[in-house]
């Protein structure tokens, strides 16, 4: 029999559980799903637990998902949604750990400029080892990945890629070790700029369409900067980019030429910036993809409405 207390007792329980639920959430233009991680901001195991809203919700058979094509594996796998906010993390890499004795006394100020300018959000050095382990768990599902990242000769290489993948499977901001944050990635964008149609910031590192000499100073005219860039998870322009890169690494493992003196193309053309920025063209010029027409006019807002032509607009 229901009795006053027990009614207020129930009551007083749906009222914290409501509680908790909504203040898990943040306010800002940027999320961070906070129990993918453990507690401790430097002593965080690998790999984090998949939240509820990473996992695709139209579910298929093993077998039907394994019989596609890399591609649409990768998009079912890493769903896109524009109109989601950015979230609130920051990726690095290096061989040691802030916490390491053996991390550069240098590097210290530098990656400490990404916290200070970031309070709120998940900033992670990932280690090598970390890495692989990190990668193998997020894309346990898509083999061909591991395989590939496992397989590549060259730790630049697989530095490049686990740019890639991470903002791919995770979104947020990567960043090199060796850059220093001088702008807080809320102000990357202009105030009144509506984040709902961007889903990848990246700057301009090269522009030397007017000169003639351009291709022994850069691999392109026009070249994007792949050492810093903000994402959203699921990006068109990433995923292209992951296959790509996948796909040739097995080519060159099957023909034998995956080695530090036989690949095929530069690590630049490989995995670096020519093959960044090729992609991006791509994608902006890509008339069939409703996603990457409303990129490509917010970026020709962004660029008309800047009063300082031609700045980088990541720090």
């Amino acid at each position: 029999m229901l009795t006053y207390r027990k009614i207020l007792l129930a009551a007083v329980g749906v009222l914290t559980i409501f509680y908790f639920l909504s203040s898990s959430r943040l306010s800002s233009e940027y999320s961070v799903e906070a129990e993918s991680f453990g507690s401790d901001s430097r002593g965080r195991s690998y790999p984090p637990s998949m939240s509820r809203k990473d996992k695709p919700q139209n579910q298929q058979t093993l077998e039907n998902l394994a019989s596609k094509p890399l591609r649409e594996r990768l998009r079912y796998q890493f769903p896109y949604d524009l109109e989601s906010k950015f979230p609130a993390y920051i990726w690095q890499t290096w061989k040691y750990s802030p916490s390491s004795g053996e991390f550069g006394e240098n590097l210290r100020p530098l990656e400490a400029s990404w916290t200070e300018l970031h309070p709120g959000f998940i900033h992670e050095v990932v280690t090598d080892d970390a890495a692989f382990q990190l990668i193998k768990y997020l894309y346990a599902s898509v083999p061909e990945v591991t395989e590939a990242y496992a397989s590549m000769p060259l730790p630049v290489l697989k530095a490049d890629f686990f740019r890639y993948l991470i903002l791919l499977a995770r979104g947020g901001i990567y960043s090199d070790i060796d850059t220093q944050a001088l702008q807080s990635a809320t102000v990357w964008l202009p105030e009144d700029f509506d984040r709902s149609t961007v889903g990848l910031v990246v700057g301009i590192e090269a522009d030397a369409a007017d000169r003639e000499d351009w291709a022994k100073w850069y691999s392109r005219k026009i070249q994007f900067c792949q050492w810093t860039i903000q994402s959203k998870p699921g990006h068109p322009a990433l995923r292209d980019l992951v296959a790509k890169i996948t796909e040739d690494t097995l080519r060159m493992k099957k023909q034998g030429i995956l080695t530090q003196s036989k690949m095929d193309k530069s690590i630049v053309e490989f995995t670096g910036p020519a093959v960044f920025t090729d992609t991006i063209f791509a994608y902006f010029n890509n008339d069939r993809d409703a996603y990457a027409i409303k990129n490509a006019r917010a970026l020709r807002r962004l660029v008309r409405s800047d009063p300082d032509e031609g700045r980088d607009p990541l720090p």
